[in-house]
């Protein structure tokens, strides 16, 4: 299977994938499609959820790691 469907041109449907992609259409519909209102509303979820929220430094590549790798298309 590739990340785009399955070999041969067919659509993969995975049943978690669209339980989750369902629930975030009704997320965005609840909000109107407002970006900052969704934002607010999962940092309010986020919050009360109690878990630790982590924030990484970005991290810069290789220069000779980046010039191999292939633009995403």
């Amino acid at each position: 299977m590739l990340a785009r469907g399955i070999a041969g041109g067919g659509k993969m449907k995975d049943p978690i994938v669209e339980e989750v992609r369902k629930y975030r259409m009704e997320h965005t519909r609840k909000f109107r499609g407002d970006l900052g209102a969704i934002c607010a509303d999962l940092r309010q979820v986020q919050v009360a959820s109690g878990h630790e929220v982590v924030r990484l430094a970005p991290q810069r590549l290789d220069s000779k790691r980046a010039s191999h790798t292939k633009p995403r298309q």
